[in-house]
């Protein structure tokens, strides 16, 4: 099994992303290939309006925060393979943009 990870992020980096970027080593030892995309050059991108998971083809796990970044709880939608199907594209096509973690460089 492959794990991808992605993180569509605002620059300069809040503290809370630096806190993530500099963890983002022990996400890599434990398996994970890890992505970076700056906010900006995700204009072109269709994306859902939250955060999620995508664990196969029907089953998406959408995160919902407050607009201060606080975490209101997730939402677990399956069988649903159309709304899979968005998500597993807005995912692609942010993959295909995204640096490699070893090569981001924050700002």
């Amino acid at each position: 099994m492959r794990l991808r990870r992605a993180r569509i992020i605002s620059e300069p980096l809040s503290d809370y992303i630096r806190y993530e970027y500099a963890g983002t080593a022990l996400n890599i030892a434990a398996g994970e290939e890890v992505r970076w995309l700056p906010r900006t050059k995700a204009a072109r991108i269709a994306l859902p309006g939250t955060d999620f998971w995508l664990f196969d083809q029907r089953t998406t796990l959408f995160n919902h925060f407050t607009g201060s970044g606080g975490w209101l709880g997730n939402e677990l939608v399956s069988d649903e393979p159309d709304l899979a199907a968005l998500c597993a594209k807005a995912f692609e096509d942010v993959w295909t943009l995204a640096t490699p973690h070893d090569e981001y460089q924050p700002a």
